[in-house]
């Protein structure tokens, strides 16, 4: 009875000192950068595709394989600092947050292009053996991968206690300003820091694929999500708490794994990283040190100004959308509805994080509620179709804000972060909750749009429902925003504590906005859900989150008519030009990147 449990103590702890490479990497660069990196995950995808090409390719030794993968991981890591951050210097703290989002898209899409989608087999070098021990088994990859953690750590200490640079590192933690005034090269010890968390990335990228036998280049997001994960369970900037925070995530992923089966393994993840920002922000084994409290979005919005539209302009677009269906091309107005579709997620989000200062990472799951919402109320209780999708929108809205309203206690990058968590959370609950949402068999059957028994079976059809539904949105929107509740969003945008000393209550404000924007969200989710008539926990991925929030930004944050243009720009362009459909994701984070550099407050300016 013991060996399985041995067995599984081992699994755990072995996937945890991978997640400390990726975890100790994240502290460093928080530590002298204040930032959270989002690319961490993908470098750790790029590692392991190098990898994959010295062992299958170049029939590489494993010490030599293993070289490689680190100096070509330190060398991207550097060059993400350089050419990706460091222009950003001097931007509020979102710009950078954000450009590592970008640079993650840009990254994940080009390992896409070079090495195609599709899973491969990292077969280890090692020998096939295992050692008996407790009643279990450890096998060459097992110590390897331990080897492999306890060496790099033993390695960073003394790099950083004995070394000059490491000094640097640590003076540059303490105080970045005092460090530069006494000759520390600060950019140097980014640079540096940079490179050792990208050849940490990396190694942990091949060691995993070599665990597992299997790489795939959509890895990085999850990876990405463990390591900080594993971050904030230790505490940020803390090298011990990282490696701490790691193996007890292995530990708990493993057993719950045992207890539960293999699709709860993330749950138990993020449910953990709610707690903890929720009852101790600065991590279990951490005394000192946080993520900055100030709002993310103020300073990144505050100079900007949004750009007057002409009358004449809007009639032109009004009229130009009035007569597309004119052209009777049924792609060119599927395109169109699409976009559209995507415009009310945009309008949401742009509430959110644009008027209120709220940055959510998770909004695909307010997609997801309404779509299973909508399609669950037409299968199962028969309501027409017009019913169900109101219903959608109206339970998107109570049980969106109810999932997101203990976040609302935090702020800063903890909001974002609890935001990815909670979205995360609904689409493995969806995944999991068999007897409700079919598990990962999905929704099948789902009854077609359609209004008093007349079924919206035409392109033109769909097309003048989502346009609508845009419109009644948008306007709703415009009017919220002109009037006291717009307001007090912006308020709270940009000084939290200003405004509660004037009266006004937060919690109480964010929940107002999630809740409007939770409607529309929902309703988007459900129409999709219609015309789709099948979807399950994959339809709405944490891809279009970052998506939405590429459209928000460059449609200019808070913009009602920023976030419209911004679908059509983003959403419709790329399916136009088919040519460049292989290279949409790869499109949205160099529109997102260029945006956060050159026009941060987006193509119409922020409202």
């Amino acid at each position: 009875m013991l060996a399985p449990w041995f067995d599984y103590t081992i699994n755990g702890l072995v996937v945890g000192n991978i997640y400390a490479l990726l975890a100790v990497g994240l502290a460093l660069i928080f530590g002298v950068a204040n930032l959270i990196n989002f690319a961490q995950g993908s470098i750790f995808t790029v590692g392991a595709f190098v990898g994959w090409t010295c062992v299958t390719r170049l029939h590489t030794p494993l010490p030599v394989t293993l070289l490689v993968v680190a100096l070509f991981c330190a060398a991207l890591g550097m060059a993400i600092e350089r050419v990706g951050l460091r222009p950003l210097q001097g931007s509020s703290r979102i710009a950078p947050l954000l450009a590592t989002i970008g640079i993650s898209l840009v990254l994940d899409q080009l390992v896409q292009l070079i090495f195609s989608p599709d899973p491969r087999d990292l077969p280890s070098q090692l020998p096939d053996w295992r050692i008996p021990l407790g009643g279990g088994s450890i096998g060459a990859l097992d110590l390897l991968i331990a080897g492999v953690g306890m060496a790099s750590a033993a390695v960073l200490y003394v790099f950083l206690r004995f070394t000059r640079l490491g000094w640097a590192v640590r003076a540059t933690a303490q105080d970045a300003e005092a460090a530069q005034q006494m000759g520390v090269d600060v950019h140097r010890v980014n640079m540096a820091v940079f490179a050792i968390a990208g050849a940490l990335g990396g190694v942990g990228g091949v060691l995993i694929g070599m665990y597992y036998n299997d790489i795939d280049p959509a890895m990085s997001f999850q990876a990405t999500l463990k390591g900080v994960v594993a971050l904030l369970i230790g505490g940020v900037a803390n090298i011990p708490g990282a490696i701490a925070g790691s193996l007890l995530l292995g530990l708990i992923e493993s057993y719950g794994i045992a207890l539960f089966g293999t699709s709860y393994r993330n749950l138990f993840a993020f449910l953990m990283l709610i707690v903890i920002l929720l009852f101790r922000p600065n991590g279990l084994f951490s005394r000192g040190g946080s993520l900055p409290p100030e709002p993310l979005t103020g300073t990144f919005i505050a100079r900007s100004r949004p750009v007057r539209v002409p009358r004449w302009l809007l009639s032109l677009l009004v009229g130009v959308a009035a007569l597309a269906p004119l052209t009777h091309s049924p792609y060119l107005l599927q395109t169109l509805s699409n976009a559209l579709l995507y415009a009310l997620l945009a309008l949401s989000l742009t509430l959110v994080a644009g008027t209120s200062g709220v940055v959510s990472l998770g909004h695909a799951a307010l997609l997801a509620i309404g779509g299973y919402a909508s399609a669950l109320l037409a299968i199962d209780l028969g309501l027409p179709v017009p019913v169900c999708v109101l219903l959608a929108g109206c339970i998107t809205a109570a049980l969106g804000t109810a999932l997101v309203s203990p976040a609302f206690r935090l702020q800063g990058h903890y909001v974002a972060i609890a935001t990815l968590a909670i979205g995360e959370i609904v689409s493995l609950v969806i995944l999991n909750w068999t007897g409700l949402t079919r598990g990962p068999m999905g929704l099948t059957g789902i009854p077609p749009l359609g209004f008093f028994g007349i079924p919206l079976d035409s392109v033109e059809a769909v097309y003048w429902l989502s346009l609508a539904l845009v419109v009644i949105v948008a306007l709703l929107q415009t009017r919220l925003l002109s009037g006291h509740l717009g307001r007090a969003w912006r308020a709270i945008r940009e000084d939290e504590i200003a405004a509660r000393a004037y009266g006004v209550n937060p919690a109480r404000y964010k929940a107002m906005a999630f809740a409007f924007g939770g409607f529309g969200a929902g309703i988007s989710g459900a129409v999709t859900a219609h015309l789709y008539s099948y979807i399950n926990h994959e339809t709405f991925d944490a891809t279009i989150s970052l998506l939405a929030l590429t459209i928000v930004i460059l449609g200019g944050l808070g913009n009602v008519l920023g976030a419209i243009l911004g679908s059509v720009a983003l959403i419709g362009l790329p399916e136009l030009f088919r040519a460049a459909a292989e290279y949409r994701m790869l499109i949205y984070g160099v529109v997102l990147l260029l945006l956060i550099r050159f026009r941060p407050q987006g193509l119409l300016g922020t409202v």
